[in-house]
């Protein structure tokens, strides 16, 4: 695997919808404007993009979409993780099989599992496909962690277990997993707000909601960090630190959906239940929010 696949800027895409069903009209459009923004890569169907309410056929659907429009210019990182193992493994071999060229697996949320169950998990996916793979630990939806000594014996064993995107919002997890796993291990931010301080600490780059949005800001940012511009990547930083936070107003996708419905990026801010439209207040601040902010 080229070691610089991962890297860099790569957006969780939302999926957008109108009156129950997948837009692809705008799903278009959306990925085309990632293209011309500059990002690094595409992560269609992860929970930025409402994966665990899609059904199986609009999941698949929408990578293949992102695949065939993206054309081989970026690298599409579908997101494929389950809290069932048959069921992972059963997106994993279909979004292969349709040109996916990597996979996002989030731990089994809900039913808790322990390391070791997290170990057999994934070691079960990492078999039914070469490609590369991007754990995702997010314990604040998952009700768990997946630990640095879980990432580096599933490493040791699977070489194409290759990234970990790291939500759980401590710098020190991040140095603790790039001070235990070999150099080609990428870890990856999973929240805007603390890519700066994750790549200072190793991180190498970021798997944004931002860049939804701004996708040439936040690949200016994980840009200037890559290139150790430090100094020019903390102004951008606090520049958009609280627009980062704001995104998060309400549970994501909400936030960013409306702020695209906002500025004409797409022709409904519908989520899926159970997800539901922001409070009249949150929605007063997504309004200033798309009035105020530079979205270029």
């Amino acid at each position: 695997m080229d070691k610089n696949l991962l890297h860099g800027t790569h957006t969780a895409l939302i999926t957008p919808m109108q009156d129950g069903q997948v837009n692809f009209a705008d799903l278009s459009k959306l990925i085309d404007r990632q293209l011309v923004g500059g990002v690094s890569g595409i992560v269609p169907c992860g929970t930025t993009g409402e994966s665990p309410t899609l059904t199986e056929k609009e999941h698949l659907q929408v990578i293949q979409e992102t695949v065939n429009q993206a054309a081989g210019k970026v690298p599409i990182i579908a997101g494929t993780g389950a809290n069932s193992t048959i069921e992972a493994i059963n997106l994993t071999k279909k979004a292969d099989s349709l040109g996916a060229d990597a996979f996002l697996l989030v731990a089994p949320y809900y039913n808790k599992p322990s390391q070791a169950g997290l170990v057999a998990h994934f070691s079960a996916l990492a078999e039914v496909t070469e490609k590369p793979i991007v754990l995702y630990s997010i314990p604040s939806r998952c009700g768990i962690e997946i630990s640095t000594s879980t990432v580096l014996e599933l490493r040791e064993n699977y070489p194409n277990i290759c990234s970990l995107k790291e939500a759980g919002g401590k710098s020190t997890k991040v140095s603790e997993t790039v001070c235990a796993l070999d150099d080609d291990f990428v870890v990856l931010s999973g929240d805007d707000g603390l890519t700066l301080p994750f790549m200072a600490c190793g991180a190498k780059g970021v798997i944004s909601v931002a860049s939804n949005i701004m996708p040439g800001i936040v690949s200016q940012l994980v840009a200037l960090a890559a290139e150790a511009k430090f100094e020019e990547a903390r102004k951008l930083h606090l520049e958009y630190y609280k627009f980062f936070t704001d995104l998060f107003c309400e549970p994501n996708p909400v936030p960013v959906k409306n702020l695209m419905h906002l500025k004409g990026l797409i022709s409904s801010a519908e989520v899926r239940l159970p997800l539901s439209p922001p409070s009249p207040a949150n929605f007063l601040l997504l309004e200033e929010m798309s009035a105020n902010v530079n979205f270029l």
